[in-house]
């Protein structure tokens, strides 16, 4: 009897983000986790510069970006071998950059798993690109992607479709360094303090700060200035953080609702990677009916942006007024198997190793049926 061929999945990860590191931990974990019987695991690191790596493992690129050896069980990978797409669609695999190399089989795929967070990965620069190698994919389109990276457009699509926004400002680099004081003013008359400064284009919390006067607003403008054109000004609520998650493609379905507590002032980076303190309750406890609530305006945030795939949702439940207010999508969250999604998911009955199961099921239905579409007259 004849072997069935396993799936060819290919894990990229890394990339020229902030969120580079938190990138290596999600893939790590998401190849530990691969059904070995049913998928044959492909690495694929983007460093830091951008380069595409065939047969890296996570712990060997970290290894090799901090200056050390690997670790000794990693000594048996494949030599790296410098890749890219090719420009035909009708092959799906990875090439060799250095010409008279030939990869065989290792650079065919049937499918990629783009674990990367943040620019060039998650904000629909790399899905353009597997659009055009015709590749199927894990997670959001290119404009799914790119709405749920731009936190400004973001939520003018959400104010459009009715869901409940926190007030907030949003200002190019070019404006500020022009003209920083008018800026300064405006946002004290309409947001008061304290209020957040973000990048508009980017996760993970990366240069995200509260300001509670003049001199840290100055301040954080000008770091998150460094790192997107856009900073986006949000006024603070007194709230708690809850936040849900969404699997599907066009009827996306809905976990469970999830509650983070913080153990800085805020779910800033180090309370989110570094600390270790921070508590995660799931599921929430908060009434049944806000529960209810959260899940329908999650499902709502996740088709008005167009999503498909994967996605986590974040609100703000005020205080005092049990007043819910969605704050954003995250469309490829953290994955280790202690991230917000995959225990939320954990909680409604999906285990981690299933739950990537039905992500490579889904980019394969989503492939099949684009694949419908007609390209000619």
């Amino acid at each position: 009897m004849a072997h069935k061929r396993k799936i060819r999945v290919g894990i990229i990860y890394g990339g020229r983000s902030g969120e580079h590191e938190v990138s290596l931990a999600s893939a790590t974990s998401v190849m530990a986790n691969l059904d070995s019987d049913t998928y044959e695991a492909i690495p694929i690191a983007i460093t830091k510069d951008g380069s595409w790596l065939l047969g890296t493992k996570p712990q060997r690129l970290l290894a090799a970006e901090r200056g050390s050896n690997a670790p000794s069980h990693d000594e048996e990978t494949e030599p790296s071998r410098a890749v890219t797409l090719t420009g035909d669609p009708r092959l799906r695999r990875l090439i060799p950059v250095e010409q008279g190399e030939d990869l065989g089989n290792a650079g065919a795929l049937d499918v990629i798993f783009p674990v990367l967070h943040g620019t060039y990965g998650e904000d629909g620069a790399l899905q353009g690109l597997l659009e055009m190698a015709n590749v199927p994919y894990v997670g959001c389109g290119v404009l799914g992607s790119a709405l749920g990276m731009d936190k400004e457009k973001m939520k003018m699509i959400f104010q459009r479709v009715g869901l409940p926004v926190g007030d907030y400002l949003v200002y190019r680099r070019s404006a500020w360094e022009r003209a920083p004081e008018p800026i300064l003013d405006a946002i004290e008359q309409r947001l008061g303090y304290p209020n957040f400064v973000k990048p508009v284009n980017l996760g993970s919390s990366v240069g995200v700060n509260k300001a509670h006067d003049r001199t840290e607003l100055l301040h954080f403008i000008n770091e998150a200035a460094e790192y997107d054109r856009k900073i986006i000004i949000e006024k603070g609520i007194d709230c708690r953080e809850v936040e849900c998650a969404a699997l599907g493609n066009d009827e996306p379905l809905v976990s469970v609702v999830g509650e983070v507590i913080s153990s800085n002032e805020f779910y800033d980076y180090r309370a989110k990677y570094i600390d270790n303190k921070s508590q995660v309750i799931i599921p929430a406890g908060i009434p049944q009916v806000t529960a209810e609530e959260v899940r329908r305006q999650a499902a709502l945030a996740f088709q008005s942006l167009d999503l498909s795939g994967l996605a986590r949702v974040d609100f703000f439940l005020e205080r005092g007024t049990n007043q819910v207010y969605i704050n954003e999508v995250n469309t490829m969250p953290g994955f280790t198997s202690i991230s917000m999604y995959p225990k939320l998911w954990e909680a409604s009955g999906l285990p981690y190793k299933e739950l990537i199961d039905r992500l490579i099921e889904l980019a394969i239905e989503r492939h099949a049926d684009r694949q419908r579409n007609r390209t000619s007259l």
